[in-house]
């Protein structure tokens, strides 16, 4: 005989049982812990080592760690990567720590994640977000004077 499922079993949370391609838009948005990793200016080394600086985009909040004008950023900045659940794959600089690099890698969320705190400060808490740890690229100079190494990458 089979058991009937408890009712007070809470589900199985979406990211474990869609695909990124299912995901509602809302559902995709909510996958970003708010790291600010992606929104760092990399630097291409002799045309093959890709190195990351402490660099980030002229739109990012450096305290918050977010997009001043998310929804025109790529018409503001010609070149932002917009992640797609069809692109992420082949992103290789996504940091380890990225949900959207770790599902599509088969991989589940970190305990920290926004997601499964509760909590959009735990990305800052656990010490993975860039807050306290980068400059503009309005303020920086030439990048390759700010080529740091990140754990994550």
């Amino acid at each position: 005989m089979t058991k009937a499922p408890d009712r007070n079993t809470p589900a199985e949370p979406f990211w474990r049982t869609k695909s990124l391609r299912q995901m509602s838009d809302q559902e995709w948005e909510s996958l970003c812990d708010g790291c600010g990793k992606c929104c760092l200016h990399k630097v291409q080394i002799k045309g093959i080592k890709l190195k990351i600086t402490n660099v980030t985009c002229r739109l990012m909040d450096t305290h918050t760690c977010q997009c001043t004008n998310y929804e025109r950023r790529k018409t503001l900045v010609p070149d932002c990567v917009v992640l797609r659940p069809d692109t992420v794959g082949g992103l290789d600089w996504l940091p380890t720590t990225c949900a959207y690099r770790l599902l599509s890698e088969k991989k589940d969320l970190p305990a920290w994640h926004p997601l499964i705190t509760g909590n959009p400060e735990s990305v800052h808490e656990a010490g993975v977000s860039v807050r306290g740890r980068v400059v503009s690229e309005r303020e920086a100079g030439e990048l390759v004077k700010h080529i740091v190494p990140w754990k994550d990458y």
